[in-house]
């Protein structure tokens, strides 16, 4: 059948409805790996089940949901998902994958659900999460994570979940989760932390829900706690706690607080008082007996779940009732005692019939209750867990305490097996040569706040096993040359919060596999030319909060592998351009809070080629050149500007890859000057809070909404 020539190109006729396939262009053929399924309509693919060993390179580029569950893929490769740049949902759980390299989501900008689930992962990697900068929820339940490596989730800038259920984790370092700044809920359950450092969740400042339950807390945390604003719920159940002290939870909005099935057998009634919109507290099935009316600093508290525990419904209970009525407050559980009142609903009992025996026969009662609970006397067996006094060691986990014990020397005689050793809180002083003999497997051991002076050469000999070493909130102030011999996988150190005045470099020659070095709140105020020596494969350097005024031209020399230096909260008065001139591969920059006016041209040129995160906020930053971010082009991610003294800035068109920028707290001048700004605000798809500070009548209007731009030329 030949077509007239005058329809060939398909005019506008009844051709149209009679030949319109024949004018329709041939489809292009999706690409599908023959294991799997493919539906073009959805744009899935699903691969489920079918012993795969690695990504199928084959799957169409316009693919959106990838389900690689149940196959056999033990390694994500850098790059392992170029081919699909357009996937928003990514399924690979019971895959047993093992590790996850760096950049192996780089290219997957539009995913925002990825899971994790039921494989093996053991470690998270700095790099791990790169390029994800739109993923809403991430999950890596029923893992085997037992470590965070720092900058591990600093691209996640819009994750709202992070799921770490099931996992190996024991504690949780400073500024674990940085980067998360839009974090909803994060949850932690079903590990085994017992600690985490001060500064841990520092950064969360989001987050509205944590779930911390079934875990071996033994105390409520309650410095690290302070550190998250907008929590509103969190749960702790199942924690072995015993005790909660005055003051401990200090949350201004926190609204439901679940302390259930711990092993708490008394509570301050101050404990919660900082909480003022508490609503909801639960204290069930713990080993609380009496409990006094809580103070008036919880003035929204409508419930108190007591179920569970053997409150004694005599008068020690009446003032607690009285306060219930008085206050509005719902108690939930049932009376444990005495006999004639057992059962009965807590309440249901009103305080005149709460009343006490005779003090006599109250003694007697409480003699016999207790022969009638103690256990009998048992045979400990030959092959028990070896502990010290005032020390307790749980063989199932290999982790042995002794943290708060009194104790002003080293303990000895651990289990062969410890792997956390737990002494933090002691007053030693000085730790002696061959301290802890028999101790090759501990992997982590905890020396923080034991008012410790000096560390003797060999002090941890045959800890050849050790990766964290916390010395932490000590005295020290210098480390002699043999400190820390005998550490040859030495690979976390931790001398935040001690008396420092310069770097210990010396020191450093003995531990081949350092990678992090952790001075932050020192009194360090000057960086002397090999301050690093012996440390050249260090990764990176904390100094934030010294004192540092001056970096010698040769102050970095030797550690060119450097990927994160944070010099925030120090007194330096320019950027150390010189210093950091062989840092070639730094990516993550910080210098808040010092005392830099001026940024000059190419401050950050020799970092162009590696430099990520860049963090110039909270100083007195009165004028950028033009060119001060010269050569960061389209390397740069995060940039943070904010809290400044900033009139105009520099054009940040050349930042192409920027996935947050933070430019709020300036006084910006809306007038042509910022014209670059402003156009350069309406091309990148950003959220960027710029707001207008002069003239008058702009004041507090986003720079994006304001007029005045349109009479400017260009």
């Amino acid at each position: 059948f030949q077509m007239p020539a005058e329809t060939q190109t398909c005019p506008n006729s009844l051709w149209v409805l009679l030949l319109g396939l024949l004018c329709i262009p041939a489809a292009r053929p999706a690409k599908c790996p023959q294991q799997c399924v493919c539906d073009q309509i959805q744009l899935s693919v699903a691969c489920v089940r079918k012993n795969l060993t690695q990504v199928p390179p084959a799957v169409d580029e316009i693919t959106v949901k990838l389900d690689l569950r149940g196959n056999d893929i033990q390694e994500l490769p850098t790059g392992a998902f170029r081919h699909t740049p357009y996937l928003t949902h990514l399924s690979m759980q019971r895959s047993n994958i093992r590790r996850v390299k760096e950049g192996a989501f780089r290219g997957l900008g539009r995913l925002v659900f990825l899971n994790l689930a039921n494989n093996n992962i053991e470690i998270l990697y700095q790099e791990s999460f790169d390029g994800l900068s739109s993923l809403k929820q991430l999950l890596i339940d029923h893992n085997r994570v037992e470590e965070i490596q720092p900058g591990a989730f600093s691209q996640l800038g819009f994750l709202n979940l992070l799921s770490l259920t099931h996992n190996q984790l024991v504690y949780i370092p400073n500024l674990a989760f940085q980067g998360l700044q839009n974090m909803k809920w994060l949850r932690l359950s079903h590990n085994s932390l017992n600690y985490l450092e001060s500064e841990a969740l520092a950064g969360l400042l989001t987050l509205t829900r944590l779930s911390l339950d079934h875990n071996e807390l033994q105390f409520f945390p309650t410095e690290t706690m302070t550190r998250l604003p907008e929590v509103t719920r969190l749960d702790l159940g199942y924690n072995p706690m015993t005790y909660l002290g005055e003051e401990s939870v200090s949350m201004a909005k926190v609204t439901h607080l679940f302390l259930d099935h711990m092993s708490l057998q008394d509570l301050s009634n101050t404990a919660v008082s900082k909480c003022p919109r508490l609503v909801h507290l639960d204290i069930s099935f713990n080993q609380l007996r009496v409990i006094q009316p809580f103070s008036e600093g919880s003035p929204k508290l409508a419930r108190l779940n007591l179920a569970g525990n053997p409150i004694v419904c005599n008068c020690y209970l009446q003032p607690l009732r009285e306060w219930s009525i008085r206050h509005k407050v719902k108690l939930m559980g049932t009376c444990g005692g005495p006999p004639h009142m057992l059962g009965e609903n807590l309440a249901a009992v009103y305080p005149p019939e709460l009343r006490c025996q005779s003090r006599e026969a109250m003694l007697k009662a409480e003699l016999e209750e207790a022969s009638r609970m103690a256990p009998p006397p048992t045979e400990e067996p030959e092959n028990r867990t070896k502990c010290p006094v005032n020390c307790v060691c749980e063989a199932a986990a290999h982790h042995s305490s002794c943290e708060n014990g009194g104790h002003t020397k080293i303990p000895r005689g651990f289990s062969p097996d410890t792997r956390l050793l737990d002494l933090r809180g002691n007053r030693f002083h000085h730790v002696p040569s061959n301290s802890f003999p028999g101790a090759a497997q501990v992997v982590s051991l905890h020396l923080q706040r034991s008012k410790i002076v000096e560390v003797e050469d060999g002090a941890f000999n045959g800890m050849k096993g050790l990766i964290y070493l916390y010395l932490s909130e000590n005295d020290l102030t210098s480390l002699s040359p043999g400190a820390l011999k005998g550490l040859p996988a030495l690979t976390y150190l931790h001398l935040e919060k001690n008396g420092f005045t310069s770097i210990p470099k010396e020191a450093f020659k003995l531990v081949p596999s350092l990678l992090a070095l952790h001075l932050e709140h020192n009194a360090i105020s000057r960086l002397e030319p090999g301050a690093l020596a012996g440390a050249e494969g260090l990764r990176a350097l904390y100094l934030t909060g010294n004192a540092i005024s001056h970096l010698s031209a040769r102050a970095l020399d030797g550690v060119r592998d450097l990927d994160t230096l944070h010099l925030g909260g120090n007194k330096l008065k320019e950027v150390p351009t010189v210093a950091m001139s062989n840092l070639g591969n730094l990516r993550d920059l910080r210098l808040s809070g010092n005392l830099i006016r001026w940024v000059g041209p190419g401050a950050f040129q020799p970092l162009a080629g590696s430099l990520k995160e860049l963090y110039l906020d909270h100083m007195v930053l009165e004028k950028m050149s033009e060119r001060a971010l010269e050569g960061l082009g389209p390397g740069l991610r995060s940039l943070f500007l904010e809290g400044n003294r900033l009139e105009e800035l520099p054009d940040l068109h050349p930042l192409s890859s920027l996935e947050v920028i933070n430019l709020a707290d300036n006084p910006l001048m809306c007038d042509c000057p910022l014209l670059p700004l402003r156009l350069w605000i309406e091309k990148v798809n950003l959220r960027v809070r710029a707001t207008c500070a002069n003239p008058p009548e702009l004041k507090g209007r986003k720079v994006k909404d304001v007029q005045v731009f349109r009479a400017c030329p260009g």
